[in-house]
């Protein structure tokens, strides 16, 4: 969780200060998680003896998360940006339950509708609203990361798995390079962000959420992942020096409250 909230402060910390475009730094990101993945994967036994998945289905998923986190983060604080995120995680992962046979009880319900309400007044028009478009390509991206996470508990290997997706998600990343060379700016620092953001917070940390996945339900991964928007929000406080507003705080408890109503309020799998 750490890690994950690491990629909000790196990705914010490089886009907020215009070091380096979205979709460069989208690409540098991938590149460099898919070198330190390949790496892991030949020197692991047990991942180099593991049949590669060529999955192309997960590899779209992830880069649809990269590429829409990273314009997100032009336009959003890294703390609302990770709220936005993880709480469309949850209730992506929430309806994944549901799909798959999971009944949800009184409190549940209410969870929900709290967490809804929170949401609602987190993006509503005002002073401290976060940007719309900002806050719909992050919704897209939580979407994005929810799949992937899904698709993740079914898969293999986690090194492989993750050194494959990432990999087939390099054609997606360079050819939207291309697509936007006009607005292309990459800055020293901002290429040390996104490969710092690509290698470590992104190629690793994904392994061990991987590896976590496979003894996990869709519901308790989610549950899990409360912890993230706090440990982003704080550190833009602390390290981008970034405005904590109360608009922000009484949203988080509502929105993660709420969820962890409903994710921790399992009711029995339908026979």
């Amino acid at each position: 969780m750490v890690a994950f909230a690491g990629n909000s402060l790196l990705c914010r910390a490089a886009l907020g200060t215009q070091s380096i475009d979205a979709a460069s730094f989208t690409t540098l990101r991938l590149l460099s998680g898919a070198v330190v993945l390949l790496l892991l994967a030949r020197a692991l036994p047990a991942s180099r003896a593991a049949a590669a998945p060529r999955d192309w289905i997960t590899a779209l998923v992830l880069f649809g998360y990269a590429i829409a986190f990273s314009f997100a983060y032009t336009l959003l604080g890294a703390g609302i940006g990770a709220l936005i995120l993880f709480g469309t995680v949850q209730l992506t992962m929430f309806a994944a339950g549901l799909r798959a046979g999971e009944r949800f009880g009184p409190v549940a319900w209410c969870g929900l509708a709290i967490a809804v309400a929170g949401v609602a007044w987190l993006v509503a028009p005002g002073v401290s609203a976060p940007d719309p478009f900002g806050a719909a390509l992050m919704a897209v991206a939580g979407i994005g990361w929810g799949l992937y996470s899904l698709r993740g508990r079914r898969l293999g290997d986690p090194v492989r798995t993750n050194a494959d997706s990432f990999l087939r998600s390099l054609p997606l990343a360079l050819g939207t390079s291309a697509l936007l060379i006009g607005i292309r700016h990459v800055t020293p620092t901002g290429a040390a962000l996104a490969i710092a953001s690509g290698a470590v917070t992104s190629g690793i940390g994904y392994i061990v959420w991987y590896a976590a996945l496979q003894g996990l339900t869709a519901t308790r991964a989610a549950v899990i992942q409360l912890s993230v928007p706090l440990l982003a929000a704080v550190g833009g406080v602390v390290f981008l020096l970034e405005p904590l507003s109360w608009r922000l705080v009484l949203s988080s408890i509502a929105i993660l409250g709420g969820i962890g109503m409903t994710l921790t309020r399992r009711a029995r799998a339908q026979p």
